[in-house]
């Protein structure tokens, strides 16, 4: 009986107000993150078929939710619960807790650790956003601001609220905050090279493989670069990406004949060689540090110290010196 209940209200339609901090999202990505299990392909047939209604009428998927709004939800599929999702491994749990770098009541910097995706799927149970939930299950809105591949380390930024998400949302598209990475890239990275302006496409491989690679018709791609210190046949430069596209400062680096140190993707096997030589597991890039003006008005400026592995890294190339 008890089942045949809990069947029944997954029939149910239901109904939702917008408050004021899911207010300012699309309905598309407000019902995305509600049905969390269910195909993006059912989400959207819904809408398109009239199924949601915003204040009893059909809406786009691009509405922008309004404070006050009503949505009828049609039953898809039970509500995404933040209890519902895998277990994070204790590890996990311990590293990301001691790895807050600043914290208020609208956002949080997290120093990501390298290996852990920013969020599950593709095979992966769980990612940053999922460790955050479990650490913080009276957080209702945690949200990604940015992303970082899996392999880099360093400063990422959460949203605890929507009103926060807009904001640094905004941030980011007016290029009014700051980010700076760290990179160990492949040979001597020459003085006159301070800047790389070099459209960026993506393509598939035959296996499926997805990459970036500088072609005429990819989109607009700027990286400036500044040497931090020389090694033999290496250099740690500071890279601050000046637009935000997949892979780019991996890319624009190897462009250049300076691939990054422990790239599986973009680098030439004698980098390969070197990063095997120095005992480097892991993709050399690092999110140092975040600049900008908090939701709150606050001058923030943020910077997220090397793990072992990368401190280890350093001190085996100054010994090679």
């Amino acid at each position: 009986m008890p089942q045949q209940n809990n069947q029944a209200s997954r029939l149910r339609v239901e109904y939702h107000q917008i408050d004021a901090d899911e207010a300012g999202q699309r309905l598309d990505n407000f019902l995305l993150r509600w049905f969390a299990e269910v195909p993006k392909s059912r989400v959207y047939k819904a809408i398109r078929g009239g199924e949601v209604r915003v204040n009893k009428a059909r809406a786009n998927a691009m509405y922008k939710l309004a404070e006050g709004d009503d949505i009828r939800i049609p039953p898809l599929g039970e509500r995404a619960r933040e209890t519902d999702s895998a277990p994070v491994a204790k590890h996990w749990l311990e590293n990301v807790s001691d790895a807050i770098l600043y914290e208020d009541a609208d956002f949080m910097i997290i120093n990501k650790p390298s290996g852990l995706a920013v969020h599950g799927g593709s095979g992966l149970k769980y990612g940053l956003i999922e460790v955050l939930r479990q650490l913080r299950p009276d957080a209702k809105r945690l949200e990604l601001v940015h992303r970082l591949d899996r392999d880099t380390s360093g400063c990422i930024m959460i949203a605890k609220k929507n009103s926060a998400l807009r904001y640094l949302h905004a941030l980011l598209r007016d290029r009014k905050l700051t980010k700076r990475y760290h990179a160990l890239v492949f040979g001597k990275w020459p003085r006159a090279q301070r800047a790389v302006d070099a459209p960026l496409k993506k393509f598939a491989l035959a296996s499926g493989e997805r990459i970036v690679r500088v072609n005429e018709e990819g989109q607009k791609a700027k990286t400036e670069f500044t040497i931090l210190n020389r090694y033999p046949g290496l250099t740690l430069v500071e890279a601050r990406p000046i637009t935000g596209r997949t892979h780019q400062i991996r890319v624009h680096a190897a462009h250049v004949g300076h691939c990054l140190l422990g790239d599986d993707k973009y680098a030439h096997e004698g980098a390969q060689e070197h990063a095997t030589a120095i005992g480097l597991k892991r993709l050399f890039l690092h999110a140092a540090s975040l600049e900008l003006v908090t939701p709150s008005g606050k001058a923030l400026q943020i910077s997220a110290p090397y793990d072992r592995e990368l401190n280890e890294v350093l001190q085996r190339c100054v010994s090679r010196i």
